[in-house]
């Protein structure tokens, strides 16, 4: 057996277990809110010991943080990548947030419970905003391949995206309405020359 196997099966060991704490997190902090979300209720429910906790998160808003923001992470990141060569990068986010769109019915209830509690804690908010300049990079880098290499237009457009959407996300907890209609009208108002 080769040194590089038990390193891949600790490495994907570690991320099971960070990605199951914080989905214990998110799912208790929607249930319970933030003040009653515990360190020791989030351990027991993710089956880890208090200490194992604290070996992946510095607090518990730091956990429900993750695992609000996660999942959605790789929702969006994959819609983008699949969207066809030939299309421009605006129409790429276009059909990716499009894409999502379709998904929204089914995910309405969540979405709005995990903007609504970010938007309960100051550090969840704090957090919520360091997650969106991870949204951004991740969004940048898919788009860099269809510029100029040091084109500064991917990060723009990431940027600007993230800013819509949590413009739209602000506005559909605060007003209701449709938040795909929302994202569509936003993304569509971006222009990059």
């Amino acid at each position: 057996m080769s040194r590089s196997e038990p390193d891949g099966l600790a490495a994907r060991k570690r991320r099971a277990t960070n990605a199951r704490i914080a989905a214990s997190a998110a799912r208790l902090a929607g249930l319970h809110g933030v003040a009653g979300t515990t360190v020791d209720r989030i351990a027991a429910d993710a089956e880890v010991a208090r200490a194992t906790f604290f070996r992946y998160f510095d607090t518990k808003e730091s956990a429900i943080a993750e695992g609000i923001t996660s999942s959605w992470l790789t929702l969006v990141t994959g819609a983008i990548a699949r969207q066809p060569e030939e299309l421009d990068a605006k129409a790429v986010l276009a059909a990716a947030f499009g894409e999502l769109a379709g998904e929204f019915a089914a995910h309405r209830d969540e979405i709005w419970e995990l903007a609504r509690l970010t938007r309960s804690s100051p550090t969840l908010n704090a957090w919520t905003m360091q997650t969106y300049q991870r949204y951004e990079a991740a969004i940048a880098s898919l788009l860099a391949p269809r510029f100029p290499e040091r084109d500064p237009r991917p990060r723009l457009l990431a940027v600007f995206a993230m800013g819509a959407i949590r413009v739209c996300l602000d506005d559909w907890v605060d007003h209701g309405g449709s938040l795909p209609a929302l994202i569509s009208r936003s993304l569509d108002a971006i222009t990059i020359g």
